[in-house]
């Protein structure tokens, strides 16, 4: 079928959302616009569904939600003879509706649902999942997205993102679906007559604050610390705030920040890796003369801080404030005679190796994985299976996520957002800063900057561009960059690593990654994104010359961005 039969189908149906058919009308005749909105189905993925608001097979709408629960539904139902499910969702616009909507249908396929009643962040969602026993678990997010996105985030019964597996299931049922006959739906009110919707109590939201605030490593860290925080008009604000409240913690909110808003006005991409993103917080610091900023994005996963150092704001990357809490973990645990045997710590491989230098320093295994905070999840899974959960010290991805604890099977802006707060207090006891801190690890272990990039492929093109340019990478395979020389070239999706002309296994689930080993303690690593369509570059410079590392970061940017047209 072409996207414009796919087109006319839709123009046949009556839409239930005015804005769909307002949309639908605007675009008649409008070749270009009918093929963006209809060329392709947004794909069901370990991620869920991510895409774009508006009408259409690819955009995100009350239609390709309900036909995605169906699928999962389908799923469920086939793999179990009863079910219940945990819905949430952020602030993000239309998050609550297709929240209902999700509930709707599940409830119409005799599975029982149990709904926030308020948007609540994801780590909360992953929590509940495990604490009601669930077989499943949803959120309405696209997470750091611009405000035109939306998603839908789907968990298995473990409290972490589907896995490839299952969510490969979940696609083969949904292709399989009629997005709108092939959809069993009840309305929201018949569900809670009968007693398939429920709404989750508020005693839940106290058991995880509660399993959260017991994460403080030293609990006596305390200090006059003022923080400026910033929910970025999304679903963080009363838990991190009330964590802090708990710590004793002066806290100011952004105000143009502080309520749920989906259209985040204030900045475009509510991202807190961004430093536009943290602008007006640090605006507010400096009014205040505060110690640190702390931002989450809308759904509360990631959380990113900016910390006054020598009267300016300096912004610690995610690698950096991984690094910081690993080695603070540790320290603390040692002086404390809390620091288990066997202590195992995990990041992603784009993740800074300088990680793996601070475990090494005090004892710690690391265990690198993909991609995906799933991966980090099920380590803690198995540690959890053992009987051994102490042994997790942290778990953290570049991209701003963190989670010390066993308490859900996702990255957790609220306990980050303690652990860097936690840390800042412990630190100006001793008349230092974060900054100061971090300094102390690289005069130990030497400098490791780490940056990424993203190459945005928008568009009906976009995902077959990107396929291209992986594919010729990996048919014509590169011997310098920016004219450092190759020395080691690993294939995630062959699962091999050739070091020296030596061969040898990966041992990781295959995944769309190319990384470069280069001379002088370079790496880059090339992937594309599992939740947008860009292409990433990550680079790791280890170099006690800080005036070389722009200088090299640049050029290794610019050779690579030569292979990405």
């Amino acid at each position: 079928m072409s996207y414009m039969d796919t087109y006319h189908i839709w123009e046949s149906v009556k839409m239930e959302d005015p804005a769909l058919a307002a949309e639908l009308e605007s675009i008649k005749g409008n070749d270009k616009e009918i093929m963006e909105r209809f060329y392709k189905s947004l794909e069901f993925g370990t991620a869920g569904l991510r895409g774009v608001l508006g009408v259409g097979t690819n955009r995100m709408n009350i239609y390709t939600v309900r036909q995605a629960t169906q699928a999962m539904a389908d799923y469920l139902n086939n793999a179990n003879e009863s079910n219940t499910v945990a819905i949430g969702y952020d602030s993000r616009i239309n998050s609550d509706v297709f929240a209902k909507e999700t509930a709707c249908v599940f409830a119409a396929n005799g599975i029982k649902v149990r709904i926030f009643s308020e948007l609540m962040p994801v780590p909360v969602l992953s929590y509940a999942v495990r604490e009601l026993k669930c077989e499943a678990g949803i959120v309405i997010t696209a997470s750091h997205n611009p405000a035109k996105y939306n998603g839908y985030k789907a968990y298995g019964p473990d409290g972490c993102q589907l896995n490839p597996d299952a969510a490969a299931v979940v696609l083969d049922y949904m292709t399989k679906t009629d997005i709108f006959t092939g959809v069993k739906h009840v309305s929201f009110e018949e569900g809670m007559e009968k007693g398939l919707i429920e709404y989750i109590p508020e005693s839940l939201v106290q058991a995880f604050l509660d399993r959260v605030y017991s994460l403080r490593v030293n609990k006596d860290a305390h200090s006059d610390l003022h923080v400026v925080y910033s929910p970025l008009n999304g679903s963080g604000n009363r838990c991190v705030r009330s964590i802090l409240d708990r710590m004793g913690v002066k806290t100011t909110v952004v105000p143009e920040q502080e309520k749920p808003d989906g259209n985040f006005p204030t900045c475009t991409y509510p991202n807190p890796e961004e430093k536009a993103t943290l602008e007006l917080g640090i605006k507010l610091c400096k009014e205040l003369d505060a110690d640190l900023v702390l931002a989450t994005d809308p759904d509360c996963d990631r959380v990113g801080c900016a910390v006054k150092h020598n009267g300016e704001y300096i912004l610690p990357t995610g690698n950096e404030a991984g690094v910081l809490m690993l080695d603070y973990i540790c320290r603390c645990k040692k002086e404390l005679g809390t620091f288990p045997a066997n202590p195992v710590a995990v990041k992603s491989i784009v993740s800074s190796p300088l990680a793996d230098e601070v475990a090494k320093y005090y004892g710690v295994e690391m265990i690198n994985v993909l991609t995906g905070f799933k991966y980090i999840g099920e380590q803690v899974t198995i540690l959890a299976d053992k009987g051994e959960p102490e042994r997790f010290l942290l778990g953290f991805e570049e991209s701003y996520g963190y989670m010390t604890g066993d308490h859900v099977r996702d990255k957790d802006g609220v306990n980050g957002a303690m652990m860097i707060v936690e840390m800042a207090q412990y630190y100006k006891q001793k008349g230092m800063t974060l900054i100061d801190a971090l300094e102390e690890i690289f005069s130990r272990h030497g400098i490791y900057n780490a940056q990424v990039k993203g190459y945005n492929f928008e568009g009906a093109d976009g995902m077959e561009k990107m396929k291209n340019i992986m594919a010729s990478l990996r048919q014509n395979p590169l011997n310098e960059i920016g004219g450092y020389k190759v020395v080691g070239y690993a294939d995630y999706q062959t699962g091999k690593r050739t070091v020296n002309g030596v061969e040898s296994e990966i041992g990781l689930p295959l995944s769309n990654i190319l990384e470069y080993n280069l001379e002088n303690n370079l790496k880059v690593i090339v992937r594309p994104s599992g939740t947008e369509p860009k292409i990433k570059v990550y680079l790791t410079i280890v170099t006690n010359d800080r005036e070389q590392i722009p200088v090299i970061a640049q050029n290794l940017f610019a050779a690579c961005e030569e292979h990405l047209k």
